[in-house]
């Protein structure tokens, strides 16, 4: 008989996911073109401390295949974040908390979404 990983108690009770992460300001704007999408196109959002990043929850193994640039996409493995309202981790915590959003944000609206933020930015910012 064979058991799955997330039957073993000494493995974590995180989800499974990975974390793409961006400057806030393209994450902020990012944020708010999901939200105005159609459905609950956001999943679980973190931000630092500082807020200098944002960091979008993403299924596991979008990490292999993530090239957009100025941002970066890292395995969990489901360790490290914890999937619950509570603080996050120390220095960071929740911009869309988990339980007010899906369980991941999809991989190719989040990369549409961020493309879109950094015209936007861009945009703005050739104004001044």
């Amino acid at each position: 008989m064979t058991t799955s990983r997330k039957n073993d108690p000494l493995e974590p009770d995180g989800r499974d996911c990975d974390v793409v992460t961006v400057p806030a300001r393209q994450g902020l704007e990012a944020v708010d073109i999901l939200r105005r999408g159609t459905g609950d196109a956001v999943g679980p959002v973190l931000h630092d401390g500082g807020c200098d990043t944002l960091g979008f929850l993403v299924p596991p193994g979008t990490a292999a295949a993530w090239d957009v640039p100025g941002s970066v996409c890292t395995e969990t493995d489901g360790r490290g974040i914890c999937l619950t309202p509570d603080r996050p981790a120390e220095g960071s915590d929740w911009l869309v908390p988990p339980g007010e959003a899906d369980l991941a944000t999809d991989p190719a609206v989040l990369r549409e979404a961020l493309g879109q933020a950094q015209r936007m930015i861009e945009a703005a910012d050739g104004c001044s």
